[in-house]
């Protein structure tokens, strides 16, 4: 999958954040977002939805999200 981290700035609730994840894992998110219709941002917004209160980090969320949705 690769070591190095990518960073993208992404607007969350009209908060700009930063987001690091490897190459193979923003792929598949952009995979995802255009299965589901939206944009990536979109769907990173819905995953820290989804993690509210869970203390779990962001980049964490994104990438258990990515492998449960791959799973199913």
């Amino acid at each position: 999958m690769g070591g190095h981290l990518v960073k993208r700035s992404v607007s969350l609730s009209g908060h700009r954040t930063s987001l690091a994840l490897e190459p193979a894992f923003w792929a598949a998110l952009e995979q995802a977002a255009r299965a589901e219709g939206c944009s990536p941002a979109s769907l990173i917004a819905r995953v820290d939805s989804a993690r509210t209160g869970t203390g779990a980090p962001l980049s964490s969320a994104v990438r258990v999200w990515l492998l449960e949705r791959r799973s199913s």
